[in-house]
C-alpha cells in the first residue's frame, strides 16, 4: 500500500468518525430540545392544575389542560415516558448531584458583616 493510499484511508476513517460524532451530537441536541418542550408543557399544565385546585380555573383553562394532556401523550408516544423524578427539571435528570438521593443543597454563604461569625449556642444566625 502506497503512502497516498494510507493517507486516503486515514482521511476516510477520520471523516466517518467526524460524521458519527456529528450524528451523536445532533441526537443529543434533539433529545434535549424534546425534553425542554415537554418541560414547558408540564409547567403550563402545572399552572392550570394549580388554578383548578384553588377554584380559580375557567372553562377555557379546563379545555387548555385537556389539550396539554393530549400533547404530552403525543410527546410520550414519540419520545417515551416522561420522567417525573424531582419535578420536570432537566438539572435533576442529568446527574448534577442536586437531585440524587434526596440531597438538599446547602443555603448560600452569608454576605453580611456578620460573615464568618458563629451564632451563640442555641440561637440561629441572622438571615
Amino acid at each position: 500500500m502506497g503512502l497516498m493510499d494510507k493517507v486516503r484511508s486515514q482521511a476516510t476513517a477520520l471523516a466517518e468518525k467526524a460524521q458519527e460524532g456529528a450524528k451523536a451530537g445532533q441526537e443529543k441536541l434533539s433529545a434535549l430540545q424534546a425534553k425542554h418542550h415537554a418541560d414547558a408543557l408540564l409547567l403550563e399544565l402545572g399552572g392550570l392544575t394549580y388554578l383548578a385546585r384553588t377554584g380559580r380555573a375557567t372553562p377555557a383553562d379546563e379545555k387548555k389542560a385537556e389539550e396539554l394532556v393530549g400533547r404530552l401523550s403525543e410527546h410520550e408516544a414519540v419520545h417515551g415516558p416522561l420522567s417525573m423524578a424531582h419535578g420536570a427539571s432537566a438539572e435533576h435528570d442529568e446527574g448534577d448531584g442536586a437531585g440524587s438521593g434526596g440531597h438538599v443543597p446547602p443555603p448560600p454563604a452569608p454576605t453580611s458583616a456578620m460573615e464568618g461569625q458563629e451564632a451563640p449556642a442555641g440561637e440561629e444566625p441572622p438571615a
